[in-house]
């Protein structure tokens, strides 16, 4: 199993959220856009959220610390649950960032070897890997 701290670069793996703002915030947002100071509002969003994210970084690297998540990418392969199995364990995967369990695993395996899942932040695993999964998910 491999682990690897993550800072998002352009053009990285990414997922949609979406936001409901007020007008007269989202008006100002348009306005720091228009004067340049962003490129559009995408821009000025992400920057005020890796802005609150260094603000509060102490809370989240003591949070991450004392519930043993993993922070950034853990991905799992068909050959790392095989190796679980063999051993006769089971996984409690969490995981601060993006957890990934590889395609080729079956939903079998999965079942077989992964007790519970936490993901803060985003889970990539097949549709049904996934749905094998729906009571672990938490």
């Amino acid at each position: 199993m491999s682990v690897h701290e993550l800072r998002p670069k352009a053009g990285e793996t990414t997922e949609k959220i979406t936001i409901n703002l007020g007008v007269i915030d989202l008006g100002q947002i348009d306005l720091l856009v228009q004067e340049g100071f962003y490129s559009n509002r995408t821009d000025f969003i992400r920057t005020a959220i890796r802005n609150q994210l260094v603000t509060h970084n102490e809370v989240i690297r003591s949070t991450v610390a004392r519930k043993a998540f993993v922070l950034g990418l853990q991905h799992y392969t068909r050959r790392d649950l095989e190796a679980v199995q063999a051993a006769g364990e089971q996984l409690d995967i969490q995981v601060l960032g993006l957890a990934s369990i590889a395609a080729d695993v079956p939903p079998e395996l999965a079942l077989a070897t992964i007790e519970s899942i936490v993901v803060l932040g985003a889970l990539h695993a097949s549709a049904a890997v996934k749905a094998a999964l729906a009571d672990r998910i938490r």
